[in-house]
């Protein structure tokens, strides 16, 4: 069976981006600025990180 803990979603707003991550737990919200590069680059590190914990993608 699996817990949502966490749930994260990169918006955009106003051409700024904003990663929001809620602790379903808790039930606390944490927004972050998050640089357009950054962005743009998101999809790299999630492979990376994936990789060096061994699981493919989902």
């Amino acid at each position: 069976m699996e817990t949502l803990l966490y749930a994260a979603e990169l918006v955009r707003e106003d051409g700024v981006y904003k990663l929001v991550v809620k602790d379903v737990v808790r039930d606390t919200v944490q927004v972050t600025p998050v640089p357009e590069a950054m962005v743009a680059r998101l999809p790299t590190f999630l492979s990376v990180l994936s990789s060096q914990l061994g699981r493919g993608r989902r």
